[in-house]
């Protein structure tokens, strides 16, 4: 999982700051800020993508929605100028540029804000992961992204385009909701990219486990536990959203959101699964390994014992007394040369009988 790696040390630079500084936490990425805009009904779409807000454009209209993406939230000034636009309360902005908070949902009565996490497949099968803030108004929704490249939106953004669907033709909260499913749609691209990691690696921790494999698998076990904390609190905003009694959000949509709070479980237990398969696998490798020990002991015990009558026998015709038997007998080195092998041969066959090897 590909993340930030100095959030705590910029969360740091807030002490003693009063609540409401807009200080970004996390790391900026190299892009540039982009804003674009979608103003879009039934009559038509209005499409524009600048690095600046226009705020003539971003102003809802009576007769049809308004989307606000801002990818690139460590500008802050941007981010204070949407807020002032849309009269957002100065911790929801405080919340936005802060990278690092956990999925929910708040209730600002006029408007709703929702946190959530967004993953991004990457081809070797790991992820990307970045905060995602969306708010939700009466005929507008912002969504505000860390900036990493790419997102889930896409196919949302074509429906706009191509009117397909019934997004042209409903509100601000079921775009909410659109944009909501895109995200956990997502999810299930993970996992199934996670899933053939973790298939993969069974077979190497079965076969032939390696110290390389444990740093595999301790890497896997960190993902998992970041899974596990983005989508369990998602079960809870969408709960939230498919039950609470705002004006926002009409019956209609209630009943979209029930879908996707149903995929959000579905998640949920596939992140459990995974979590259970890796604890099973860290088990197996100390087994692994422990069989691996064992037969090497095994092996050097068995050769340890098939040399100590060898060494007996040598050692006992190799002490210094003048008046030994077998000492002037012609053959004599030949016998015991063949009593040593004989003794060999025989304690093989007694240790194969005994299924020792």
């Amino acid at each position: 999982m590909r993340r930030t790696k100095k959030l705590f040390r910029t969360r740091a630079s807030k002490e003693g700051l009063p609540p409401g500084s807009l200080i970004h936490i996390g790391e900026a990425p190299a892009d540039a800020v982009s804003v674009s805009i979608f103003s879009y009904g039934e009559q038509g779409l209005q499409e524009t993508c600048s690095e600046t807000v226009d705020l003539s454009l971003i102003r809802p209209k009576p007769d049809g929605v308004v989307w606000v993406d801002l990818e690139g939230v460590h500008q802050v000034e941007t981010v204070r100028s949407l807020g002032e636009a849309y009269n957002l309360h100065p911790l929801v902005l405080e919340d936005i540029v802060s990278t690092v908070q956990r999925p929910k949902v708040e209730d600002y009565d006029d408007y709703l804000f929702v946190v959530v996490k967004m993953l991004l497949p990457l081809p070797d099968g790991d992820f990307a992961a970045e905060q995602l803030s969306l708010v939700l108004g009466r005929g507008y929704v912002l969504t505000f992204q860390e900036g990493i490249r790419g997102d889930a939106f896409e196919p949302v953004r074509e429906r706009i385009r191509s009117a397909k669907g019934k997004i042209r033709t409903l509100g601000a909260d079921y775009l909410l909701y659109t944009l909501l499913d895109a995200v956990v749609d997502r999810y299930f691209t993970v996992l199934e990219g996670f899933g053939e990691r973790l298939v993969n690696i069974e077979e190497e921790v079965a076969m032939h486990p390696h110290p390389r494999t444990l740093v595999q698998l301790n890497d896997l076990k960190k993902e998992v536990i970041y899974l596990r904390k983005s989508t369990w609190p998602l079960r809870e905003v969408l709960s939230f959203l498919e039950r609470d009694d705002t004006d926002l959000i009409c019956d209609a949509t209630r009943l979209f959101l029930r879908d996707v709070h149903d995929h959000a479980v579905q998640t949920i237990d596939t992140v459990e699964t995974f979590r259970d398969l890796l604890s099973g696998m860290l088990d197996l490798y100390l087994s692994s390994l422990s069989n691996r020990t064992n037969e090497i002991m095994k092996f050097l015990t068995i050769i340890g014992t098939i040399f100590i009558p060898l060494t007996f026998v040598v050692g006992l015709y190799g002490m210094n007394f003048k008046y030994m038997p077998e000492l002037e007998w012609h053959y004599g080195y030949f016998a015991v040369l063949g009593l040593m092998v004989a003794m060999t041969v025989g304690m093989i066959f007694y240790f194969k009988h005994r299924k020792w090897l």
